[in-house]
């Protein structure tokens, strides 16, 4: 069966870094049409309770498919995919698509021996979503948080044009840091890691530094970029006899800082997102 109108998918955030997931999905399915909602009044998650992320999550999802009508969320949030992915399902009738399981999935497609690194954010790695994901698939996976890098994502500390070197090389520093440490922990629970999952939807923008990084022959998988190929592998029949008419139709909305959205937007999302509706979900 062909469809004459393509889907509208809706991709969900706590914050803007999601936006790297968006970038993801537009390069795979760019006849598709995009409605992103970035819950940048109630960030972070991280520091919530599982209850409360779960609330907030689910009004998300249903402001997404009640309000605008997608058909298909993508949950480009890890602590939510963590924490509140069953109750995201339970509040919609759509397909919903976490990045933790198909990052777990890409790892061990890459992984030749079964041992995988995870960085990630405090929130995610407490969870411990992205070890359970592993162990399903027979992997033993070594989790890490890393909590300066989205400060420094967010501040540009980046290869970008208008960066400052002494900057980038703070984020080059902080990053072998990181590394190594889970190298000696790796060492120390006689995992011997071929691959390396990226498990922050902040890390895409850190992806190159990071593969310049880490030890010989180790794949990094980044997750946003795994969410994108899955969610257009389900989507695959949905589109059939759809065809791009040029730049993807793609509305931003967020519940705050709509400035902050706006500016910093393009830099993850690689394009402009354009003005950003803000949208008020409640407390």
């Amino acid at each position: 069966m062909s469809f004459s109108t393509p889907p509208t998918i809706g991709v969900f955030d706590s914050g803007f870094g999601g936006l790297t997931v968006l970038r993801a999905l537009l390069r795979r399915m760019p006849q598709a049409r995009y409605v992103f909602l970035g819950d940048t009044a109630r960030l972070p998650y991280g520091s919530k309770s599982r209850r409360t992320i779960a609330r907030y999550a689910a009004e998300s999802a249903q402001f997404l498919v009640n309000q605008q009508g997608a058909e298909y969320l993508v949950i480009a949030c890890n602590t939510a995919s963590a924490l509140a992915l069953d109750a995201i399902q339970e509040a919609v009738s759509v397909p919903v698509l976490g990045v933790i399981e198909p990052g777990a999935a890409a790892a061990h497609a890459a992984s030749k021996n079964g041992d995988v690194l995870v960085m990630a954010t405090d929130a995610t790695v407490r969870s411990h979503a992205y070890a359970a994901a592993c162990q399903k698939r027979g992997l033993r996976a070594l989790e890490k948080a890393c909590p300066l890098l989205v400060p420094l994502v967010e501040e540009g500390w980046l290869p970008l044009q208008e960066a400052i070197p002494q900057q980038v090389e703070v984020t080059e520093q902080v990053i072998r840091i990181y590394l190594q440490q889970l190298r000696e922990e790796a060492a120390a629970a006689g995992l011997t890691p071929d691959t390396l999952v990226l498990g922050c939807t902040h890390y895409p923008l850190l992806r190159t530094m990071i593969e310049k990084a880490v030890s010989p022959g180790v794949r990094v998988i980044d997750s946003a970029e795994s969410a994108a190929e899955t969610a257009a592998h389900q989507l695959a029949a949905r589109l059939e006899g759809t065809t791009s008419s040029g730049e993807a139709e793609l509305r931003c909305f967020a519940t705050d800082s709509i400035e902050k959205f706006e500016r910093l937007g393009s830099r993850f999302l690689g394009r402009p997102v354009g003005t950003v509706e803000l949208v008020d979900l409640g407390g």
